[in-house]
């Protein structure tokens, strides 16, 4: 049975053929979408429900909770989420509201191994179990076992955290994610540190993530920043909704330099780790991986993309993870020019950009918008939310328990 690290390489192998031979893989055809889908206030909401809050969601990169006791409190789609980290070293997911009155027992991000509601005072360990009621005599006897915190289920692996915002979920998240998570490993995040972390606002959701699953727009948009010789191709590859997009070529850099390396020269046991993961990782629905190099260290950015309150808006929380910690103080400078970077090519180029899109097509004067046969990775996503917001709970569990057979 191949590994994990025999899949890279066979995608890293086919990536040297088709830059050697001027190739790329094409989509069968020139597929129309609606531009409704990014306009449909109804359709926005029904995404939310059917989409965010019963799918599994990456919610963290494990580096950003490294330690028993670490935890963070987040809002998603209007759901308070609780992620905090064991004594044994798992994490565990659970809804931040006191199951008192409902407030929510904690904001922001920290360490702490019980919490107190700051209404009342019930107090509840870091692994859910309620442990007092305040003036437990005045209010009555009550059964603690029966109102400890709404866990959530979740998932640790490859150095990322993932939770569905629905406790009655029957989606097996190791079935939603198809295997794509041994691949994820390769990063090797496990060992990663977070250096830095932001959140910018966006257009839709969906014009936004397209951007990230498109490889065509990069010498146009960006030719300021990337340079318009920049290459415009991406091949395919898929595990289930999720994707990389990697560009057909037999170059890639080498590690903290400028040096390209010619990878159809060398054997599989000569290519280094990091040239079997360039490109684009994207977990649906909302998450893109991309590697960079600041300070002369491997760097990643992890975007992690959630719907606004309202259709023509998002959030997108990126995050910069570092194989190694910056130590000197040219390598933090290094590495927050290239953060700093990136923001202004998101922030500025492709979400500006997507903002005026999204008023556009608001207008209703455009029926469909495009996916070319090169933009094999906007027709299969958009093809994934139209299919999984039509599928009922038990399909769900159908379609991915299948997904995971079907590359396993």
């Amino acid at each position: 049975m191949a590994t994990s690290h025999d899949e890279l390489l066979s995608m890293t192998r086919s990536l040297v053929d088709h830059g050697a031979a001027d190739t790329m893989d094409y989509a069968d055809e020139v597929v129309r979408v609606p531009a409704s889908v990014y306009t449909d206030p109804d359709l926005f909401e029904l995404e939310k429900r059917r989409i965010f809050r019963r799918l599994p969601l990456m919610v963290a990169p494990s580096c950003e909770l490294p330690e028993p006791g670490d935890y963070k409190a987040m809002d998603i789609c209007g759901v308070p989420l609780l992620l905090t980290r064991q004594r044994d070293g798992s994490v565990a997911a659970f809804l931040n509201m006191c199951s008192h009155r409902g407030n929510p027992i904690v904001s922001g991000t920290g360490s702490a191994t019980r919490f107190v509601c700051g209404y009342h005072g019930w107090t509840f360990r870091n692994d859910g179990e309620l442990l007092g009621v305040a003036s437990a005599k005045d209010f009555g006897p009550v059964d603690k076992a029966a109102l400890c915190l709404k866990r959530f289920p979740s998932h640790e692996s490859a150095g990322l955290i993932w939770a569905t915002l629905d406790p009655a979920s029957t989606l097996s998240i190791a079935d939603y994610l198809c295997g794509y998570d041994a691949l994820l490993d390769a990063f090797g995040f496990d060992g990663w540190t977070l250096f830095s972390q932001r959140t910018i606002d966006g257009p839709n959701w969906k014009t936004a993530y397209d951007g990230y699953l498109d490889f065509y727009h990069l010498p146009v948009l960006h030719k300021d920043t990337f340079g318009a010789d920049f290459f415009n191709r991406a091949n395919y590859f898929a595990w289930g909704p999720h994707q990389r997009l990697a560009s057909p070529s037999k170059f890639a850099q080498k590690t903290g330099s400028d040096e390209q390396l010619d990878l159809s020269e060398m054997r599989d046991d000569e290519i280094p780790g990091d040239a079997l993961v360039q490109g684009v990782w994207t977990i649906f629905p909302h998450i893109s991986i991309a590697s960079f190099y600041g300070g002369g260290q491997r760097g990643a950015l992890i975007s992690q993309l959630f719907p606004g309150d309202t259709v023509e808006t998002s959030t997108t929380t990126q995050y910069y993870v570092m194989e190694n910690q910056p130590e000197t103080e040219d390598q933090v400078a290094s590495a927050h020019d290239q953060f700093d970077f990136l923001e202004t090519v998101v922030r500025d180029e492709d979400y500006a950009t997507g903002k005026r899109q999204h008023e556009a097509l608001q207008s209703g004067m455009l029926d469909h918008v495009l996916f070319g046969r090169n933009e094999r990775g906007g027709q299969v996503f958009h093809q994934w939310v139209d299919r999984l917001t039509r599928a009922s709970e038990a399909e769900l569990a159908e379609i991915f328990a299948e997904e995971r057979e079907a590359v396993g």
